[in-house]
């Protein structure tokens, strides 16, 4: 709901729970009024009429109070917006107009040739924020910095910092810290959304998981980006964030160009941490993620089995054995294209290996099919090796610097995908992959980080870091209009892009290349923060784990770990004993009846993965399913029972798994087995209102 004030110059924006209040004075600065419980107009209108406090030779009345601050003038705060002309820097903005559309408020100013439109949007109690920047006069207009937004936080003493970080393999890790004064910087200078940090952070002061205020932030940006937390000298706090990571240049707009922003979402939660998260859940179930009222299959990948040593034989007896347990998509990964039988050859050249697939992939796609599952193929359209037919034609096409050294990671290049002719090369060859063959399924990586990040012969190489990723959203929502029934998962190394702006042209994503049971615990509580179980993909792996650590597990605990998500298979089934499949059977047929409340229910974290027992609950309707995982115990050592959250206080549940009834907020005892020092046990308890 948006109101707005008899004279134009206050809006309020609410949700479900809260608002979001500001101000524009006479003077034409745009103040912070309010973010935080429901207000009326009148308060907002209140708070408005508050002078405030006197400038001093050494502080400016602005800082930690304007909207969207901007380079010049009486500030001295981190500035959302900074562009430099032929003339000069900074921007001297005055006031047009607002406008509405639907429930979208726009304010547009303009300094000079440049206007300058911020837009406010409410999706539940969700905010989005986003900026729109036209040079309508007759100079360019260099674009230095261009956040999408600036948050800012009511005056509260002792702040705390929620971030998520972490690297290849350890991806998602929840950290929490006290806020100090100035400026906690995180962000991503590679190219892509990283493994180092997710575009998120959460602010509180004394929230638990169930209680308390909490304010959070995400960006919707799969590129470099940046976001910076201030605590101000005069504590408050404000968070500005937005795409590219540094202030050295961001686009140059020419006279009739545009380039709008991210969106930089926020919300406030008076339900704690977990209250937050499943806001931010259903904000992307709603409004987010494509599809998301559909279920995503439990998947089979192949490439733990073979790595790049594949057949067609081989991989239908594969999915002959993945049918068998369940399985409803099954993905070939890595190795069916061009001269790929390594790392080092093939990237680039997107048709299938003629010695390996004979007659293309669709042979192989109809025996899939025949056995009752989706077909998928692994891709990564982005980079190319030196050792294939589409570098040896078009070197010119790579990210490079002139008289450098070309750096291979991985024995590969990235493509220069803010070139049109790179863009219109991939929509052929895809277009024509997905054409050629009945595939369901595309899981598209980047396993390579911008270095070489130059574009010898372009007047602003500065732009490619900007025009990759909206040439890959392009490239993405062409493909999805042209190809309809084809669902696309991001992967980056694991879960090197995951963000709200992915996530809006992607199906589900690729938590982390650590499929480790016990290691993925932390990982999934992490991601869970902001993301929801819907696009968590997580699979069930060999034991012992040699892709990482050697950890024996039970298939009941790597079941149950990985049931937390969207389920998949990557070990080798060509290995596993007969009872190991019948076991894989029943865990495949027992996810597909709780998928619903996982996969589209409402998240309450039980216990958090930092002691020997870790659960999570989901709720949807009057259907509850808690998956309990023993991570270590001492021998003799009795185990917490779990509290139930999120469930009707007056009614009664029935445990299906022992046929106890429960009441109110049930308290339950599940069956872990206790007395084994160091062992590992996993549960799944399902109840049902009676």
């Amino acid at each position: 709901m948006l109101e707005i004030a008899e004279n134009g110059r206050t809006w309020v924006l609410s949700g479900p729970t809260s608002s979001y209040a500001v101000h524009l004075t006479e003077h034409d600065e745009l103040l912070h009024l309010h973010w935080g419980p429901a207000i009326a107009l009148a308060d907002a209108e209140e708070l408005a009429a508050r002078p405030l406090p006197g400038a001093s030779s050494f502080e400016s009345q602005l800082d930690g109070r304007e909207e969207y601050p901007v380079d010049g003038g009486p500030r001295f705060a981190r500035p959302a917006l900074s562009v430099r002309t032929p003339e000069r820097r900074g921007t001297e903005w005055t006031f047009e107009r607002y406008d509405t559309e639907d429930d979208e408020l726009r304010l547009r100013f303009r300094d000079g040739g440049l206007a300058i439109t911020l837009h406010y949007r409410t999706r539940g109690d969700v905010v989005e924020r986003w900026t729109t920047l036209d040079n309508d006069g007759a100079e360019p207009l260099e674009l230095l910095r261009a956040d999408s937004a600036t948050w800012t936080l009511p005056e509260r003493e002792g702040w705390r910092l929620s971030q998520l970080h972490g690297r290849w393999a350890a991806e998602s890790r929840l950290v929490r810290s006290d806020l100090t004064y100035g400026e906690k910087v995180i962000g991503s200078r590679r190219g892509h959304t990283g493994h180092q940090h997710l575009p998120w952070v959460a602010l509180d002061t004394d929230a638990t998981e169930e209680r308390g205020e909490v304010y959070g932030c995400a960006l919707a940006w799969s590129g470099s980006w940046r976001l910076a937390v201030a605590q101000l000298p005069d504590a408050r706090v404000q968070i500005t964030g937005g795409a590219g990571y540094d202030d050295s240049g961001l686009l140059l707009l020419a006279p009739g160009e545009s380039f709008t922003t991210p969106v930089f979402a926020g919300l406030w939660s008076e339900t704690g941490h977990g209250g937050a998260s499943r806001t931010w859940h259903t904000y992307q179930r709603t409004y987010v993620i494509p599809d998301a009222d559909q279920d995503r299959p439990v998947l089979y990948n192949s490439w733990e089995a073979t790595q790049f040593d594949i057949s067609e034989d081989q991989q239908e007896v594969l999915a002959r054995r993945a049918a068998a347990v369940g399985v409803e998509l099954f993905v070939v990964d890595d190795g069916w294209f061009g001269a790929r039988t390594s790392d080092r050859a093939g990237l680039g050249d997107w048709t299938p290996n003629p010695d390996r697939f004979p007659a293309g992939l669709k042979p192989l796609a109809d025996r899939v099919h025949a056995l009752g599952m989706q077909f998928g193929i692994w891709v990564e359209p982005e980079m190319v090796n030196a050792d294939s037919d589409l570098y040896r034609a078009h070197p010119d096409w790579v990210q490079y610097q002139e008289g450098r050294k070309r750096t291979e990671f991985r024995n590969q290049l990235v493509l220069n995908l803010a070139r049109e002719d790179v863009q219109e090369y991939l929509w052929e060859q895809l277009d024509g992959l997905l054409s050629s063959a009945p595939i369901d399924y595309v899981k598209w990586d980047f396993n390579r980080c911008f270095t070489d990040a130059g574009w010898p012969g372009e007047a602003y190489p500065q732009r490619l870091w900007v025009d990759h990723v909206r040439a890959l959203y392009g490239l993405l929502d062409r493909l999805r209009a042209a190809h309809p029934g084809v669902a696309f998962e991001s992967c980056s190394g694991g879960g090197g892009r995951i963000d709200l702006g992915i996530m809006s042209r992607t199906d589900q994503v690729w938590t982390s290349d650590n499929t480790d049971p016990l290691d993925r615990l932390a990982i999934q509580h992490g991601f869970s923060q902001i993301h929801p179980a819907r696009v968590m993909a997580a699979w069930v792996t060999d034991s012992p784990n040699t892709q990482l650590n050697g950890r024996v597990s039970s298939l009941r605990f790597r079941f149950v770990s990985a049931m937390a998500g969207v389920l998949g298979v990557g070990g080798d089934l060509s290995e596993w004993t007969e009872e190991e499949l019948a076991e894989a059977r029943r865990w495949v047929d027992l996810y597909k009846e709780i998928r619903p409340l996982v996969q589209h229910g409402d998240l309450h974290r039980l216990r958090p993965p930092t002691g020997g027992l870790s659960a999570v609950q989901y709720v949807r309707g009057d259907e509850t399913v808690v998956l309990a995982l023993l991570q270590a115990q001492h021998y003799g050592e009795p185990l917490p029972a779990l509290r139930l959250r999120g469930l009707d206080p007056t009614a009664s549940y029935e445990c299906l798994e022992t046929g106890e009834v429960h009441r109110g907020a049930v308290l339950l005892h599940h069956g872990l087995r206790t007395g084994l020092r160091g062992d590992l046990d996993a549960t799944v308890l399902r109840l049902r209102r009676i």
